[in-house]
């Protein structure tokens, strides 16, 4: 009797066997080709999500198809375990952060478990542990030695509620990303790292990364942003000095009508001080910097300016022009002012236009009218002929961009200049929840740096956390108290901890030898080990993480501890998993179990509005449990709708009819394995010279074109989705032969053992439980895990061909060769190769393809 599919018992037991077994369990062999496939490890916040089950599917599919490719396969899993949500949490709930963040390590490596990821667990690491940030506070160390991280006093963005600076990315539409409380511009100090060291390095690099995705490669361009053009000096109209202005377009100079500065540059209050505009100019500044930056530059975005009572002169025209304050200049790009040259820049004319200022034309198009201040509508912004502009003109724009720098060079007035918009990473938080960083102060001594063998500065746990205030670790006088390293009379340590990316800029390295006291790896494994071979994780993380880490690997590079510049070769960012949204007028956003048939609300009774389609969120409540669906329908069922309903890198729509489909197809293929039970031990496989009927070449066929499809589509684009979907295919074929359980002739069970072994080693890197039951049931020993992954014969791929007659519009126009089971589209896309029809056709495009199966294609022009 044939037994029901049971994932949770076949789940179960599988775990135990390859826990037993360790067959994930890594060591270097250098006689081995090495494969290292990592997940962007998680911030253990309670629970996995749907996201981190597609994250997690991918990357443990990538690692058991090179292992059965034959590949050294290293998988590590771990925890960015130090954050403010932790912190948090202890000040809503009363606990303590490491017992938080224990207590959620605890519960999502159990539901990994439970996905059956081929991690090897021993690798293990968790960013809170000393004995993991001490080597970080060793780095920055070696890094203060250097210059490379020094202490600074800056603007930043600084939210009342988390008490802590927030990087830009932190910062959506004026508020902070975690509390949505409003985000201001706060003078600090702060530690840095000198990221901009690297700057022209990361640049090039980027086009060095052909595994990593082209937008990605282009975010992290535009972040770091390399701008080649020139400084200017516009002398102030009533005082000594000049505002220095940096511009791409020196060409446009002679066009300059007014300045505007960022409403942070130190000379917006200084000069406008004791002007009518004094108090306009303070209130339009401290309004201007709540706005979100990125918004503030936006071409759709409002223009808001405000004169300042100031003037300064064009150097070139020798013309006074006013000074204004502007919302849509930053202080963090070139030096925070723009020379405003209102016929030539789109944003300048729009602020012209707004204010009644003058506009002078500089450049004229070639071949075109001549532009009329009167009549413009836009800015011009192209190239051209320079007009109006003194010696320089009917010079070429591009050339004059040349001529102008080096005219200003010459007469004091600037010089050809490169700006970036990367600036140094501030690391500096007001937390307590992160990697003390390992400074003391001493009045007599100054800045001291903590030495090595006193490391790790360790977090104190007696600590009070309130969310108010400096840092807690101020309040704690038994860390704060300490002796100066030098001198040995009483000084203080710093107060801030680490930013959080520096732990995850370095974590991969670490996992090569995550047990090593003696430094911060062992240099031989990481040699081994290092880079990445495939690393995967959302988009979000595209700039900051990334370039942190490409930084960060550098560092150890010039340090002597790697041999490697790019920590990652190959790059997937894989698409988030989203769902429609409840909403009930009384109760708000629903669960999906708090909805009646999509229609009803079963809190109150009232009906329920479908929203759109968004990202899983808890705030929303459009999410799904992972835990219940393993309870309903087994990892491995919710595994193969992860990898199934969407390519990789496109979003998931979840789909609950998707997943019971996912469902009953594993159920199809158990029914399938169990009645040919023990046939690996009942049939021999396949051999060259046998002579097979029609019906089971056909078979042999399609069981070698899903292995070569299947391998193709994981090995080249990871798509797993036409992967799975050449497998049904080959499934259902099977089921399609209404005699299968009579024919048992030694060359029907040879063919059907290739088929049904192939299916199951196929499947195993997507469904693993289950196909290691499948398996055993087929009545193989060893664990499929470990099996060789197959390879498709060209021979057998060979199919018995027919003359297909070639028509265009009706008439005879050739003749071709395609196999007998070709398809639609092998036989479309043998007949548009065909020379003959091509030189007919002309690049004409075909209406209509007419196909009489195995005679003719008629195609319509």
């Amino acid at each position: 009797m044939n037994r029901r599919y049971d994932p949770q018992s076949v789940e179960k037991k599988w775990q135990q066997i390859w826990e037993e077994r360790r067959l994930f369990q890594s060591a270097e062999d250098p006689q081995r080709k090495k494969y290292y496939v990592l997940e962007m490890f998680p911030y253990p916040s309670g629970k996995i999500h749907m996201g981190h089950v597609r994250n997690y599917s991918i990357g443990d599919v990538v690692a058991r198809y090179k292992r059965m490719r034959g590949f050294n396969v290293i998988h590590p899993m771990g925890w960015d375990a130090f954050g403010m949500p932790a912190e948090n949490a202890a000040i809503q709930h009363g606990v303590h952060p490491a017992k938080w963040t224990e207590d959620n390590i605890a519960a999502m490596k159990k539901q990994l478990r439970r996905m059956g990821f081929s991690y090897d667990w021993r690798r293990e690491l968790s960013t809170c542990d000393p004995s993991y940030y001490r080597w970080e506070q060793w780095l920055f160390l070696k890094m203060y030695e250097k210059g490379l991280a020094y202490k600074k006093s800056s603007s930043v963005n600084w939210c009342e509620s988390c008490q802590t600076v927030l990087a830009n990315e932190q910062v959506e539409a004026g508020r902070c990303w975690r509390c949505s409380e409003e985000v201001i511009q706060k003078e600090m100090e702060g530690w840095f790292f000198k990221i901009t060291a690297y700057t022209e390095e990361l640049l090039d690099y980027c086009d060095k990364l052909p595994g990593w995705p082209e937008r990605v490669i282009t975010m992290q361009k535009n972040w770091i942003g390399k701008s080649e053009g020139a400084i200017i000096h516009f002398p102030l109209g009533e005082r000594e000095g000049f505002i220095p202005v940096f511009t791409t377009r020196q060409d446009t100079i002679f066009g300059a009508t007014f300045m505007i500065l960022a409403p942070e540059h130190p000379l917006t209050l200084e000069l406008s001080g004791r002007t009518p505009q004094e108090r306009e100019v303070r209130e339009f500044v401290e309004r201007i910097k709540k706005q979100d930056r990125a918004k503030r530059t936006a071409e759709d975005y409002e223009k808001e300016g405000l004169f300042i009572g100031a003037f300064c002169q064009n150097p070139l025209t020798g013309k006074e022009i006013p000074i204004f304050v502007g919302n849509f200049v930053l202080m963090d790009y070139g030096t925070g002012a723009v020379m405003a040259v209102p016929s030539h820049d789109q944003r300048d004319f729009y602020f012209a236009k707004k204010f009644n200022l003058p506009l002078v034309v500089v450049i004229q198009p070639e071949g075109e009218p001549s532009l009329s201040t009167e009549r413009m509508t836009e800015a011009y912004t192209g190239e051209g002929i320079l007009v109006n502009s003194g010696p320089f003109n009917a010079m070429p724009s591009c050339q004059a961009r040349q001529a102008i720098a080096s005219y200003l060079e010459e007469k004091g007035l600037g010089q050809g200049a490169v700006t970036y918009r990367l600036r140094d990473w501030g690391i500096s938080r007001q937390r307590y929840w992160g990697t003390p960083i390992p400074i003391i102060y001493c009045q007599e001594c100054g800045t001291m740096p903590v030495p090595e063998k006193d490391l790790p500065v360790v977090l104190p746990q007696d600590v009070q956390l309130t969310g108010l205030g400096i840092s807690p670790l101020s309040n704690v006088p038994e860390f704060v108290n300490t002796s100066c390293p030098r001198c040995r009379k009483p000084g203080k340590r710093e107060t801030d901890t680490m930013d959080t990316f520096v732990e995850s800029s370095w974590y991969f390295e670490r996992f090569c030898s995550p047990q090593e006291n003696r430094g911060m790896f062992d240099r031989q494994k990481v040699h081994y080990w290092m880079p990445v071979d495939q690393y995967i994780g959302g988009i979000e993380h595209a700039i900051l993480h990334l370039l942190y880490s490409r930084f960060y690997t550098r560092v150890l590079r010039d340090f002597g501890l790697v041999n490697f510049s790019e920590p990652f070769t190959n790059l997937l960012t894989q698409g988030m998993v989203v769902k429609e949204t409840h909403f009930c007028s009384r109760d708000g956003f629903l669960f999906p179990e708090e909805v009646e048939d999509e229609k009803t609300c079963r809190k109150c009774g009232h009906p329920v509005q479908v929203g759109r389609t968004e990202k899983m969120s808890k705030s929303k409540k459009n999410v799904v449990e992972p835990d219940s669906l393993m309870d309903k329908y087994g990892a491995d069922t919710v595994r193969l709708f992860c990898l199934f309903a969407s390519p990789p890198e496109k979003d998931l729509e979840w789909n609950e009819q998707g997943v019971e489909g996912s469902f009953r197809f594993l159920n199809r293929v158990w029914r399938l394995m169990e009645e040919w039970a023990g046939i690996s031990g009942r049939a021999e496989l396949p051999r060259k010279e046998w002579n097979l009927p029609e019906a089971l070449r056909h078979l042999r066929r399609k069981t070698h074109l899903t292995i070569k499809k299947v391998t193709e589509d994981i090995e080249n684009r990871f798509h797993f989705n036409t992967a799975i979907s050449a497998i049904m295919e080959l499934v259902n074929l099977l089921y399609q032969d209404e005699g299968r359980l009579e024919d048992k002739t030694p060359f029907t069970l040879g063919v059907w053992r290739e088929a049904l072994e192939s299916i199951v080693i196929l499947l195993s890197p997507i469904v693993p439980h289950i196909c290691e039951e499948l398996w055993e049931i087929l009545g193989q020993a060893e664990s499929v895990s470990r099996v060789s992954w197959p390879e498709y014969e060209p021979e057998a791929l060979k199919d018995e061909e027919v003359l297909i007659v070639i028509q265009v519009n009706g008439k005879l126009r050739g003749r071709v060769m395609v196999g007998v089971h070709a398809s639609e589209e092998e036989v479309k896309e043998a007949v548009l190769a065909n020379q003959r029809v091509q030189e007919f056709l002309k690049d004409q495009p075909v209406k209509k393809f007419v196909l009489v199966p195995k005679k003719l294609v008629n195609l319509v022009v």
